[in-house]
C-alpha cells in the first residue's frame, strides 16, 4: 500500500512537472502580441464597467474572458502614456511632458519595446497614433517599427497634423496618412482604415512571430463618425445621474450629453472593428498564439459616466488615470479573473520581455516590473512600491496636479497655483475609491512622508537630461528630406512687453551645406507685409505682396552643422498695424 502510495505520489508529480513545463514552453515560443490603445476612452466607456447606454459586445466579452488589471494606471494624458508604454519609464524621464508645444518628442536613444523585439526575431508594426515626435529621429520607425502607417500630431486633423487640418469637419474621413515614411491617400472612415491596415499586417506576418502596437485615435476630438454610429444614441437620454456619480460637476450640459453620444458611436465602431480583427486572428489559425492587451491611455476628455470616479482627462484623480487593462492569452493564463495589484503603463514592456522570452537589453533601467508572474498566477502580489503622477500644461507648479500613492494611501497635490501650491488632500482608495474624503487632517505624518517622496521624484524628473535638453529633430539627413516641421513639435517664446508669442523650432542640422526653406501658411495671404526667417544670428527677410499665396521660400540658405533655432516672424499688414500670424509648417530641403 506504501508503495502504491509513492507510485502515485510520483505519477502526480510527472503531471505537475509536465503540465508547468508545457506552460513555459507556451510562453517561450514567441507568442505573437497586439497592444490596443484608444485614445481618450476612459473607464466607463464600456459596457463591462458598468455603463448602460454604451454598446460595446466584443470588448465586453473580451473583458470577461481576460486576466483584468483592476488598478491599472496611466498618465493624465496622452503623450506621456505613450511613452511609458513604449519604454518602461516615467515619461519626464523620456523628455515627454506634454501633448503638444514640443513636450511631446521622445528622445531617440530611449530602447523602446520594438527595438527589444526587432533585436530577438520579431516582425514589429505600428499602426495609428504615434504622438512621440514627427521628425527624424523620433519617428516610429526609428524607434524599432518595421512597418508603419501612423498620423502626425496628436490627432488627425490637428494643426500638427498638416495634411488633414485644412478639412476641418471632415478630417476622419479618407485622411492622409504616413506609410513607412510616405503620404498615403486613404479611403474610409480612420478607425476602419486603421482596423483593415492591421488585418493585412497580421495576415502579412502569420508565419512570423509579430508585435503589433494598434494605437486608435478615436475616440479622440474631433468627434467625427459614420451616421450610423451617431444615429445608435442620437436620441438616448444620457442620464446626468450616473455622469454624477462621486464628486458631481457642477453641471451637465447639453454639450456633453451630445459629445456623449458622438464618443459612444465612436466607441461602438471601435468595437465592430475589433470584431473584424479578431475573426482575421481565427481564420488565420494565430488566435491562440496571440497575446491581446487593450487598453486606453487617460480619463475621459469631457464630463461623462465614469464610473463614479473623480476626475476626467487631464486631473491625477482616479477618473483621469485608471483605464482598463484585458490581458487575454488563456494557453498560459488560465481563468478570467480580477488583479487587485497596482499596475501602470510601465509594467507593461518589462512584461512583454518576460512573456515573449526575449532577452533585456543589458544596463537598461526601467521604472516597470514584470507583472507575469500575476498573469500566470506564480504570485498573488507584487512588493509594494511607488507610482507618482504628474502633468502640467503651463510652467509647472511644483505641487500642482501631482499624485504619489503608496500601496492604498494616495496622496495628491491640489494647490490652483503658486499662492496655494502646498495644498494636498491624502485618500485612502480601499474605504474610498472615489476619493470623496480628504483624510489629510489626521494622517499628517503620512502626508509628510509621501510629501517627501514626491518632493524627491519631482527633483529627479525635472532634473532629467532630456528634459534639460530636450530632443530635437534632426534636418539635412538621408533618412528625412524634405522635413516638415509642424506646429505640435514646435516651442513658443513670450518675452516681456511683448503682445506676440513666437513660434519656433529647436533643431540640429546634421550637415554643413545649402538648404531650401518654405514657409507655409495656412490661408491665402491676401494683404501686403514682412517674412522674417531669424536662423540663429541670421536673419532672412522676405517682402509680402498681397498675392494670395500661402508658401514663401527661402533658396540656396547655407546652415552650418550643428544646434539651431528658426524662428519664422511674419507681420501682415491689418488695418493701420501690421500683426504677427503663426506659420503653419515649414518645409525644408537639402
Amino acid at each position: 500500500m506504501k508503495h502504491l502510495f509513492y507510485i502515485n505520489l510520483f505519477v502526480l508529480l510527472l503531471v505537475i512537472t509536465s503540465c508547468s513545463e508545457s506552460e513555459k514552453t507556451e510562453i517561450a515560443s514567441k507568442p505573437n502580441v497586439i497592444l490596443i490603445v484608444t485614445d481618450d476612452q476612459g473607464f466607463g466607456d464600456l459596457g463591462y464597467y458598468g455603463n448602460p447606454h454604451i454598446k460595446t459586445p466584443v470588448l465586453d466579452s473580451l473583458a470577461r474572458k481576460s486576466v483584468r488589471f483592476d488598478d491599472f494606471s496611466v498618465n493624465p494624458v496622452c503623450a506621456p502614456t505613450r511613452s511609458a508604454i513604449m519604454t518602461g519609464k516615467y515619461s519626464m524621464s523620456t523628455g515627454v511632458h506634454d501633448t503638444y508645444r514640443g513636450g511631446a518628442m521622445m528622445a531617440s536613444s530611449e530602447i523602446t519595446i520594438a527595438e527589444i523585439l526587432k533585436d530577438a526575431g520579431y516582425n514589429t508594426g505600428m499602426i495609428g497614433k504615434w504622438h512621440l515626435g514627427d521628425n527624424y529621429p523620433m519617428r516610429p520607425q526609428d524607434q524599432g517599427f518595421d512597418y508603419v502607417l501612423n498620423h502626425l500630431s496628436g490627432g488627425i486633423g490637428q494643426y500638427g497634423d498638416w495634411p488633414n487640418t485644412l478639412k476641418r469637419d471632415s478630417s476622419y474621413f479618407n485622411p492622409i496618412l504616413w506609410k513607412n515614411g510616405k503620404q498615403v491617400q486613404t479611403q474610409g472612415y480612420c478607425t476602419d482604415v486603421l482596423t483593415e491596415a492591421a488585418m493585412d499586417y497580421v495576415e502579412d506576418n502569420k508565419e512570423n512571430p509579430f508585435f503589433l502596437y494598434l494605437s486608435y485615435n478615436a475616440p479622440h476630438g474631433p468627434l467625427q463618425l459614420p451616421q450610423k454610429y451617431y444615429d445608435m444614441y442620437k436620441d438616448v437620454d444620457i442620464d446626468a445621474g450616473l455622469i454624477n456619480q462621486g464628486k458631481p460637476y457642477p453641471n451637465v450640459t447639453e454639450h456633453s450629453r451630445e459629445n456623449s453620444k458622438k464618443v459612444y458611436g465612436m466607441v461602438t465602431n471601435i468595437d465592430d472593428n475589433l470584431r473584424l480583427l479578431f475573426k482575421k486572428l481565427e481564420d488565420l489559425d494565430i488566435d491562440e498564439n496571440t497575446l491581446v492587451i487593450f487598453m486606453t491611455d487617460n480619463g475621459p476628455q469631457h464630463p461623462r459616466y465614469v464610473a463614479g470616479m473623480r476626475g476626467r482627462k487631464g486631473s491625477v484623480f482616479q477618473g483621469g488615470v485608471r483605464v482598463p487593462s484585458f490581458w487575454y492569452y488563456p494557453k498560459a493564463f488560465k481563468e478570467p479573473r480580477d488583479i487587485k495589484t497596482p499596475a501602470a503603463h510601465y509594467d507593461i514592456l518589462p512584461t512583454l520581455v518576460e512573456f515573449t522570452g526575449v532577452e533585456m537589453p543589458e544596463n537598461l533601467i526601467i521604472e516597470g516590473e514584470s507583472l507575469l508572474p500575476l498573469l500566470t498566477k506564480e504570485k498573488k502580489t507584487l512588493p509594494q512600491r511607488i507610482i507618482n503622477r504628474y502633468w502640467a500644461r503651463t510652467a509647472p507648479v511644483r505641487y500642482r496636479n501631482v499624485s504619489t500613492r503608496k500601496g492604498n494611501m494616495k496622496l495628491v497635490g491640489v494647490g490652483k497655483d503658486e499662492n496655494n501650491a502646498d495644498t494636498f488632500e491624502l485618500f485612502n482608495l480601499t474605504e474610498d475609491p472615489y476619493e470623496q474624503n480628504d483624510i489629510s487632517d489626521n494622517n499628517q505624518a503620512l502626508v509628510d512622508e509621501l510629501k517627501t517622496e514626491m518632493a524627491s521624484w519631482l527633483d529627479i524628473m525635472e532634473k532629467s537630461k532630456h528634459i534639460l535638453d530636450s530632443p530635437k529633430p534632426i534636418i539635412g539627413t538621408v533618412f528625412e528630406n524634405p522635413v516638415m516641421l509642424n506646429q505640435n513639435d514646435a516651442l513658443f517664446l513670450k518675452k516681456e512687453n511683448i503682445k506676440e508669442e513666437f513660434i519656433y523650432w529647436d533643431v540640429i542640422v546634421d550637415k554643413t551645406k545649402t538648404y531650401d526653406i518654405i514657409v507655409h501658411f495656412d490661408n491665402e495671404i491676401e494683404t501686403t507685409g514682412e517674412l522674417k526667417l531669424v536662423l540663429g544670428e541670421i536673419t532672412e527677410t522676405l517682402l509680402i505682396d498681397a498675392n494670395g499665396k500661402r508658401s514663401f521660400r527661402f533658396n540656396n540658405i547655407e546652415l552650418n552643422k550643428g544646434a539651431l533655432t528658426i524662428m519664422p516672424k511674419t507681420y501682415l499688414k491689418r488695418k493701420d498695424e501690421l500683426k504677427y500670424i503663426y506659420p503653419f509648417y515649414i518645409e525644408i530641403r537639402g
